[in-house]
Formats: structure tokens, sequence, C-alpha cells
């Protein structure tokens, strides 16, 4: 991402109601995929400063990839357990895990199939891989741009990378299904790479803010667990296949 957009990361992960509304949502699902279980040992690919390590610590043990050391405060508290490195074919710490987060992470890497196999590699048998993604090619505006995204995905798009993976898939489809036509709103207004280059974000005002984290709960609270019909974001759930 543009080096703007990064050193404001840590204040939109805590405030910004998007974020808010896709922790709510990972977490919401992991309670749920999770309940009963042992503790696992979890990596979580793309994982910034491990902002999401404390609320993961309930699950097991997080440990961490992430290619943009500007990200990661080298004196933090989960810094030992991040792992400066880009993501790739070739990576390997070798630890096998329970579970493989890719929250919003796949977009950024230009050989996403090469990823996801290493992904799937990582896991134990059995293990499980969530994924999160923006949708919809035709919503790909300066956001993305200034995201560094590589693609937007559609659903046919995500479920071929991670079958290509090995992956068998128990859960695929769309949320944030609310934002589709402000982001096509948002698209109309300016787009291209001089619109990327001055793109910044910010929370929201508080009331607005309040709002939109409050229709976003809303939403996944009436969604059923297969996703809205269409959203701005796509989710997958799979797993390695058992040993035989």
């Amino acid at each position: 991402m543009l080096a703007a957009y990064a050193k404001n990361y840590r204040r939109l992960w805590q405030g910004h109601w998007w974020w808010q509304a896709r922790r709510r949502f990972v977490l919401g699902r992991l309670d749920v995929l999770l309940a009963g279980r042992p503790p696992v040992k979890m990596l979580d690919i793309g994982c910034g400063d491990g902002l999401f390590f404390d609320e993961l610590t309930r699950f097991g043990e997080p440990w961490g990839v992430e290619p943009d050391a500007g990200l990661v405060d080298p004196n933090g508290k989960w810094a030992p357990r991040i792992a400066l490195v880009p993501f790739d074919g070739r990576y390997d710490d070798g630890r096998e895990y329970g579970l493989v987060l890719m929250l919003d992470a796949l977009e950024h890497i230009e050989d996403d199939r090469a990823a996801a196999r290493r992904a799937a590699a990582l896991l134990a048998p059995g293990g499980l891989f969530f994924a999160t993604v923006p949708a919809l090619p035709a919503l790909w505006s300066a956001h993305d741009e200034a995201n560094r995204h590589h693609r937007r995905y559609t659903r046919a798009a995500l479920r071929e990378v991670l079958e290509d993976a090995g992956l068998e898939i128990e859960s695929l489809g769309y949320y944030f299904g609310w934002p589709v036509l402000p982001m096509f709103a948002r698209k109309l207004w300016g787009s291209g790479a001089a619109a990327a280059a001055d793109y910044k974000v910010v929370p929201p005002p508080g009331p607005v803010n309040a709002l939109l984290y409050a229709l976003s709960v809303l939403e996944q609270t009436l969604t059923p667990r297969g996703g809205t019909p269409v959203g701005s974001s796509l989710f997958a759930v799979a797993r390695r296949p058992a040993a035989a």
C-alpha cells in the first residue's frame, strides 16, 4: 500500500467502521468454526503489527507474516512472532498450523495461486483456511490502486484459486452487501493513478462512523451463513483434506 496509507493503518484498524465490522464478522465466524476445539496454532498472513493477535489468542497461539516492515513496530508486543518477509511459494517457518488467515491479503500478492498453495501446505491435515478479499472487479477504484491490489475477485475466481491449492471449500460467499451501491458512486466520482496518489481514508465523524458500523452489524445479524447475494467483499472457509 502507499506509504501515507500504511502510516494511518493502525488508526483505521482501531477506529474505522469497516475494519471494526470486518473484525466482528471474522471473530463471529471463528467462534463457530473453532467452538469446542482445543487451542490451535494460527498463522495470520499480512498481519501488519499483529493488531488482531490479542483477540486471536482466545483461539490459540497466533503467529504472523508481514512483507511491509514499515507496518511493524520492532519494539511492539507481537514483533517477535511476526516474520518480516514476503509470503510466496518459498515461505516455510517449520511450523504446522491448525488455522491460516489471509484477511484482505491475497489480492496484494501477484501470484495468488502460489500463495494459496503455500498457505495450504502450512496447514495440518484437517486444518482450516479463512480468507477475505475485495469483491467485484467492476468496483475497481482509487482505493484498490492506493492499496496496490492486483485484483478484485468474483466467487468463481476465488473458488478456482482455492481448489487449485487442494483445499476443500466449506463456505464461500459475499458480505458487506450494503456498500456496493455507494462504492459504485465513489468510483464514478474519480479513480485512476492521479486519484490514487491523493487517496486518503480516515474514520468518518463519530455519529456517521457509528451509523455505518451499526448498519454493517445489522446486515451481519440478518444475513444467512452463506453470505449476501452480492457484496463488496468475499469470504471463504476451506479445509486441508485430512490424512487418509
